[in-house]
């Protein structure tokens, strides 16, 4: 792979303020310039790669992939989840996706697959299969004590979905969820669901919507290869 003579321009994009700013504050680095984050907001900035951070909604069910894809401006957009079925992945690329990461990888180890899809690779690192494990940067519910995947099932019973249907979507066994609800809700002090609803939008579980762009970067020229016109 040939060395890159200027940082890739990255924006990242979720339904949480918070989520986006965990993953920013370690992928800053001489090698990416964070153009842009948002939340719950398209990407209006010229960037060459689009991080889509999957926390509480999940490709071909929670957002229409292809519309996200045509409407990036011609930046690859790659997912960054801790969900790493088959299934997941396989949607993801049909949909228009360029790679797929796992949260457990390191902060080098997602810059340099980032560089390899920016040469023209179809990245999948999926890491560990143990996917709510060593997860980087912040998500609702961390300072709780909520484990990644923990904190999802509790956004998506947030979002209404019923114990079945948040099994549908992030390819977890019934059982599963409920295990994983039973500890949420340890650790958070409630045992009805409607309890644990109230507590989810008193401590950040309702979608932002935000968009930062860091001016300074809009400013510098951009040597990429021309975009073509958006539609």
């Amino acid at each position: 792979m040939a060395e890159r003579k200027h940082p890739l321009r990255l924006a990242i994009v979720d339904d949480y303020a918070v989520v986006v700013a965990g993953v920013a504050s370690f992928l800053k680095t001489e090698r990416i310039d964070v153009v842009e984050t948002g939340a719950s907001e398209p990407v209006e900035s010229d960037v060459d790669i689009v991080l889509f951070d999957t926390f509480g909604q999940i490709q071909g069910k929670g957002i229409d992939l292809e519309d996200f894809v045509r409407d990036s401006g011609g930046a690859k957009v790659v997912i960054y989840s801790w969900n790493l079925k088959r299934e997941l992945i396989e949607q993801a690329l049909v949909g228009g996706a360029s790679g797929y990461l796992s949260k457990v990888l390191t902060g080098p180890a997602i810059v340099e697959a980032l560089e390899r899809i920016m040469s023209g690779e179809i990245v999948i690192l999926a890491g560990d299969n143990e996917t709510s494990v060593g997860a980087a940067g912040d998500w609702p519910g961390r300072e709780a004590g909520l484990s990644p995947r923990e904190a999802e099932v509790i956004a998506l019973i947030t979002h209404g979905l019923s114990n079945q249907e948040i099994a549908d979507r992030v390819y977890l066994s019934i059982n599963s969820v409920k295990t994983y609800i039973r500890s949420a809700y340890r650790k958070i002090g409630v045992e009805k669901r409607t309890q644990a609803l109230i507590w989810a939008i008193e401590n950040g579980f309702k979608p932002d919507t935000l968009r930062t762009i860091d001016p300074a970067l809009l400013l510098r020229p951009v040597v990429s290869a021309p975009r073509p016109p958006r539609l």
